[in-house]
């Protein structure tokens, strides 16, 4: 923890944790209504707006802790490393681990976030009597986590993938000791009904382009019911 009245002086290092874009491996709440090529295509634009967004953002170290390989989508400016084996929980703690000084980790199914969203945790005085920063999600995880310090013990243990998810991180911080500030509420896009509405958020954004593009190449107006296209 940092000592009251102080903060880290380094500049945070920026993680995004994320899974190679492939068919039948990503993004398979969307199927259906999309298929898993579909669903793997608004995965990638999803990936590469949270990548241009970290681009923009300030940061110390800009890093994809992927499951896979890299692939023409990946942006110049951003450092590739391997996402540990285990379960999530575990994969979080070993991209933490690999970290000194403060750490904001990110993820991939927040394609709306935008510097401006991450601005509080990236900004100067944002360490200043804070040890962490947490980024709830609407359907009860969290899109994003902030360390002073990475402690992969905070994440180890933690169920992941439930309704209850955010709530016993946030807990876990807590119950060590450490000031937590939240950042933004945001929706995860898990769904063909979150899509459309994370699309309508960004709509500027390659995942709203891709989402429009996949919606009109289809002859049949009710094959995406949840996306009121």
């Amino acid at each position: 923890m940092t000592t009251a009245g102080t903060g880290p002086a380094a500049p945070t290092s920026l993680l995004v944790i994320a899974k190679e874009p492939l068919p039948g491996r990503v993004k398979t709440r969307l199927t259906p209504p999309f298929t898993p090529a579909e669903a793997a295509q608004l995965a990638e634009a999803a990936l590469v707006d949270t990548l241009h967004t970290v681009l923009a953002a300030p940061a110390r170290r800009r890093v994809l802790v992927l499951d896979g390989t890299a692939g023409a989508w990946l942006p110049s400016g951003i450092e590739v490393v391997p996402q540990s084996a285990g379960g999530l929980d575990e994969r979080l703690a070993a991209a933490f681990g690999e970290c000194t000084g403060p750490t904001l980790l990110i993820g991939m199914d927040t394609p709306q976030v935008t510097p401006g969203l991450l601005a509080p945790a990236l900004e100067p005085g944002a360490w200043r009597d804070c040890d962490a920063w947490f980024g709830p999600a609407e359907d009860g995880g969290f899109w994003a986590l902030g360390l002073a310090e990475p402690d992969p013990g905070l994440l180890r243990g933690v169920p992941m993938s439930t309704a209850a998810t955010g709530a016993a991180q946030r807990d876990r911080l807590a119950a060590a000791g450490l000031r937590v500030r939240d950042l933004a509420w945001l929706r995860d896009v898990d769904t063909a009904s979150d899509a459309e509405v994370v699309a309508a958020v960004a709509p500027r954004g390659r995942f709203a382009a891709t989402l429009a593009r996949l919606s009109r190449g289809t002859g049949d107006p009710g094959r995406f019911p949840g996306t009121g296209r």
